[in-house]
């Protein structure tokens, strides 16, 4: 009797079944094993409703220094972004149009001029306003080596000086810095904790930016870094220009002060050489001659002539003590030895 052909697919059908049927099974039955490959919800449920963004770049011709700091204010603040070096012959009011393609609102933009002098334009773009400092006493991350430490992508408290409450230009600069260096809650890139304060303290007519740890312990602060000093020079109405809202009048640039300080060896220098002329001049002058007072010989007492004695005799010799004393020792060891001799 010939055995009874199979048809194709129903066997692996029933077997697919019956896997199925197994494995609604074991779904349905609770048990430990599936509880630890369940995903964990999210940390914070908030949503992000704040979306500040910040073009972080800056001009060619800029030095290690700068470029390092540029990239620590990168890692510290989550919500920043990044572009290539613009040409120094480029206007600054290209700087709104590239914020603009990057989906940036906030720009932090580092002026390189003569290799030397550094300054930061902080702009919200693009209606404004702006402002412009000159950047000081730079001390990036990796030079400063200090002790604090924290999360990187963590949110950071802000700290200010009373003195941005008391003048406009300044309460002004407080809410630019604010919308600028903090962190928008709920940001994708950001962590859910504040370990570090961001510092900015007003002194002799200057901004001083310091970054701390927050240590948990005993809320003490932990110099983290970078610093820098910022010193204003002018407020803008519109974002990289437009009417001048304040003016520094503290203010001095950079090539006057070096300026100065060539002013002040120069002068020093012609001081010396007007001294070295002065006392050629005096040497040079005559001596006055002071006339004879006919006083001065009033209490001379005349001495008489010695008669002048003309010796026509050799005088003799004279003795040498030393000599006549080493004779005398001679003599005397010579009688020991013979007295010696003689016992």
């Amino acid at each position: 009797m010939a055995a009874a052909k199979r048809k194709r697919g129903a066997g692996a059908g029933r077997a697919g079944a019956r896997k199925r049927a197994r494995g609604t099974a074991e779904g349905a039955r609770p048990g430990p094993a599936r509880e630890e490959h369940r995903v964990p919800a999210p940390v914070s449920q908030g949503k992000w409703k704040n979306k500040e963004r910040v073009l972080i770049f800056s001009s060619r011709g800029i030095n290690f220094r700068t470029r390092h700091l540029m990239q620590d204010l990168r890692t510290l603040m989550p919500h920043s972004k990044a572009d290539t070096k613009m040409d120094r012959k480029d206007k600054l009011f290209v700087i709104n149009e590239v914020c603009e393609i990057k989906n940036c609102n906030k720009c932090i933009f580092f002026e390189a001029k003569k290799k030397q002098d550094l300054y930061m334009w902080l702009s919200n773009t693009p209606q404004g306003p702006s402002a412009k400092f000159l950047v000081q006493n730079i001390h990036t991350l990796a030079e400063l080596k200090m002790t604090g430490n924290c999360l990187r992508g963590s949110r950071p408290l802000l700290s200010f000086d009373q003195a941005f409450d008391q003048e406009p230009h300044y309460a002004l600069l407080k809410e630019l810095f604010i919308q600028i260096f903090s962190t928008p809650q709920y940001h994708p890139k950001s962590q859910p904790f504040i370990d570090h304060v961001f510092t900015f303290s007003i002194t002799d007519d200057r901004i001083w930016f310091r970054n701390y740890q927050i240590v948990e312990e005993d809320a003490s602060l932990i110099e983290i870094g970078p610093r820098f000093v910022l010193n204003l020079i002018k407020i803008f109405q519109g974002s990289f220009g437009g009417p001048t809202l304040y003016e520094n009048p503290h203010y001095q640039s950079p090539n006057m002060h070096r300026r100065m300080i060539r002013l002040a060896i120069a002068a020093k220098f012609k001081e010396k050489h007007q001294m070295k002329e002065l006392q050629k001049i005096k040497s040079k002058e005559d001596k006055t001659c002071i006339p004879e007072d006919p006083t001065e010989t009033v209490f001379e007492t005349p001495t008489g002539e010695k008669p002048l004695e003309i010796e026509l005799v050799k005088p003799e010799p004279k003795v040498n003590l030393k000599k006549r004393k080493k004779q005398f020792q001679r003599q005397r060891k010579k009688q020991k030895k013979l007295s010696r001799v003689g016992a």
